[in-house]
């Protein structure tokens, strides 16, 4: 069945300005993943996981080049600007589209993860800022002050945010390039990668607990940013892949080199109580201190200022084109999917996240304590692409550009290693991150009373299964080995989530398949000879 055109929105989406090549998508993909993870996320992982953090590394870029491949399949044939967001609404109905949207509103606040590292390296030198391993009140202060400062930023349009973010991002590939050298050069000891427990010091479960709880999920999933900004990308079949794909292998490797130098490079004297007693408020800006690399030190301590400021930059950008794409979806008010004119931004949904950024600043004062929720949140829409990328495959196979080849088994597999990081967050995280996100199901029920469109068995029927999917995840969680009761001991936890994802995959598909398509915008005059 032949959607019609949403001619309103083709019309907003027509503002858009396509002005960004391969150099400032990659660019905007690598700083969007370069964040704060790289000053924190080596300490919390070692914590975890001791020395094998390193797997946890590995198997994240893995997940994220499975994901990655859908995304760039799914950017190279429906660009659009917020089109993560979108892609499931088309392929799975309003329900689904009103589940993944709440948790990628919510989502939002991973910003005030990069805004409290910021603040909490700042503490080094002003330590009213940051007291007790939190922010003061003064360092929230100080935190929603550089929110405002970096919403004004991207005010004036995509030409500018390319310029600035493009500048931030060689200082962000410079400083912890030098840290791992110089870290690597001057204490670098081999034994700690087997001594103080082993390899292994917690068993091997602890590296699956490190992917989310010790913000590596988190560190690594900004890579779906050039794919929300592929509205505004010229000739976007060729640069979505290469940004996507390049920016997700240059953060894998750097993180792989800071985690190796990181627990090289700990003092002997640090691990006396084991890698779970190592505590550092400014990890490598304390071990350049301690090691006597006051150059480095210097430099670190400036750039915990610019890295997660260049990705808090990226993420406003970002955050405003998913709450653009939302309210393109009806979740949020149309009001909100008006794009400036002049500037080609979308500038009341930016003035929206900048509300949402400061609600999350509030509750949330530790960085730690924000992105082990955050990672969550994002793997729902990752999980959510994968279900449409089939349901395009099968539905339209004309209009996919074959960029990827075997995405009629990548599609599956990411789905499954999606739905195995989400448990894997750990019950103390889903306990929190699922209720929250389901309460997108009476909030779909209540804009169905209020816009009527299309059928509600229809919708309940495309979108059951993402329900009965987080249900059921929240339920295993509960009896699993990831905080949860132990009724269900590792690894046969694991294995249990991973059948339970196989056989609800083919059931998201084929929902998908069998009803109508739910209504996608005209494409705009510029953008139609490049699709």
């Amino acid at each position: 069945m032949t959607a019609t055109p949403d001619t309103e929105v083709g019309a907003e989406e027509g503002r858009l300005q396509r002005r960004l090549g391969v150099g400032g998508l990659t660019a905007i993909g690598f700083s969007n993943i370069v964040g704060s993870g790289w000053l924190f996320a080596a300490l919390y992982a070692a914590q975890i996981a001791g020395p094998a953090a390193i797997l946890a590394w590995i198997a994240a870029g893995l997940l994220c080049a499975l994901v990655a491949l859908v995304m760039v399949e799914l950017g190279a044939t429906r660009p659009e600007g917020g089109g993560t967001v979108r892609w499931p609404l088309y392929a799975s109905g309003r329900l689904t589209g009103t589940v993944i949207g709440v948790s990628v509103l919510l989502a939002v606040g991973a910003t005030s993860a990069e805004l409290t590292a910021i603040v909490q390296y700042a503490g080094y030198y002003l330590p009213w800022l940051y007291a007790n391993d939190e922010l003061t009140g003064w360092g929230v202060v100080a935190a929603l002050v550089l929110s405002v400062v970096l919403t004004a930023l991207n005010w004036f349009g995509v030409r500018l945010f390319g310029t600035l973010n493009t500048a931030v991002t060689v200082i962000k590939v410079v400083i912890p390039v030098l840290t791992v050298v110089l870290l690597i050069a001057s204490a670098f000891d081999t034994a700690h990668f087997t001594d103080h427990g082993g390899f292994a010091p917690y068993g091997y479960g602890a590296v699956l607990t490190a992917l989310a709880g010790g913000g590596i999920v988190y560190s690594v999933n900004g890579f779906q940013a050039p794919v929300d900004f592929s509205g505004e990308a010229r000739n976007p079949r060729r640069t979505i892949s290469l940004a996507v794909l390049g920016s997700i292998a240059a953060a894998v490797l750097l993180y792989l080199g800071l985690q190796v130098a990181f627990i090289g490079a700990v003092p002997d004297a640090a691990l006396v109580g084991g890698w779970a007693g190592v505590n550092f408020e400014s990890p490598f800006g304390e071990l350049a201190v301690a090691l006597n690399l006051g150059f480095l030190a210097a430099l670190l301590y400036a750039d915990a200022v610019v890295s997660p400021g260049g990705s808090a930059y990226v993420g406003v950008a970002v955050n405003a084109r998913h709450t653009y794409a939302l309210a393109k979806n009806r979740l949020l008010p149309r009001t909100l999917m008006r794009v400036h004119p002049g500037s080609g931004v979308p500038r009341r949904a930016m003035a929206l996240n900048l509300a949402v950024m400061v609600v999350f600043l509030l509750p949330f004062r530790g960085w730690q304590d924000i992105v082990s929720v955050m990672g969550t949140m994002y793997l729902l829409l990752y999980l959510a692409a994968a279900v449409a990328a089939e349901v395009f495959r099968r539905r339209e196979p004309d209009r996919l550009s074959g960029w990827v080849p075997g995405l009629r088994w990548i599609a599956p597999v990411a789905f499954l290693f999606s739905t195995e990081f989400i448990y894997w967050s750990g019950w103390e995280d889903l306990r929190l991150a699922l209720p929250l996100v389901l309460l997108g199901v009476p909030l779909f029920a209540l804009l169905w009373r209020t816009d009527r469109i299309g059928s509600l068995r229809a919708e309940l029927r495309r979108g059951a299964w993402l329900v009965a999917h987080l249900l059921v995840l929240l339920l295993l969680s509960g009896l699993g080995s990831f905080d949860g009761a132990g009724v269900l001991p590792a690894p046969w936890d694991s294995l249990v989530v991973g059948a339970w994802a196989l056989a609800v995959f083919p059931v998201a598909v084929r929902s998908g398949v069998r009803e109508p398509a739910a209504p996608e915008p005209a494409p705009s005059a510029g953008s139609a000879a490049e699709l």
